[in-house]
């Protein structure tokens, strides 16, 4: 993969954006992931920033579960892990910094989640192989990307590319100011 271009991820510097309070009303993380999230599973927040969906899918897998919350920043693993250090949460939330040129995690997942990042990646071809990798046969991936920053055709575009690599595209849930898409395991 080539290397991520800095200007192109939102810095930590801007991290108290993405976990602003009235964000909760336009991206409630509860109502945008809990239909995919059992107790029980293994979930990965790539692209995660400060944990605004995180401790979301935490709660939602319960004790017997675990959330990987990967970033490619350690400043925004950093500030995820100050809120949950004192919290029951912290023995479900495993942090991951990512190497530069890939995702790096090993552990198959049930659901995986991609919000507002996959514009951010500089090699979608080989970071959609490696999702491929991680998901179990019948896991689903939920790709949401902002309209303001992906137009309909690159949506599209990406879409197409999960095809080919394998990937069973279904429709998403509606997100505001979003385009959204699951995703699956084409069935041999």
């Amino acid at each position: 993969m080539k290397t991520i271009e800095k200007e192109k991820v939102c810095s930590v510097e801007h991290a108290g954006m993405l976990d602003l309070k009235i964000r909760k009303l336009i991206h409630n993380p509860g109502k945008i992931v809990k239909r995919y999230i059992n107790e029980g599973m293994t979930v990965i927040d790539i692209g995660c920033g400060p944990g605004f969906f995180t401790i979301e899918m935490a709660k939602l897998v319960g004790n017997n579960g675990k959330v990987v919350a990967a970033d490619l920043q350690e400043g925004m693993l950093e500030i995820l892990k100050k809120k949950i250090e004192n919290t029951n949460l912290k023995d479900r939330i495993e942090l991951h910094k990512c190497p530069q040129d890939k995702i790096g995690i090993t552990k198959e997942s049930d659901f995986i989640l991609l919000f507002y990042m996959l514009h951010e990646v500089p090699d979608p071809s080989a970071f959609l192989l490696e999702l491929f990798s991680l998901l179990k046969p019948e896991g689903k991936i939920l790709i949401v990307e902002p309209k303001f920053h992906v137009s309909k055709k690159n949506f599209c575009n990406s879409l197409e590319m999960m095809k080919t690599i394998g990937f069973n595209v279904i429709n998403g849930p509606k997100i505001f100011f979003s385009r959204s898409a699951l995703i699956n395991k084409k069935k041999k």
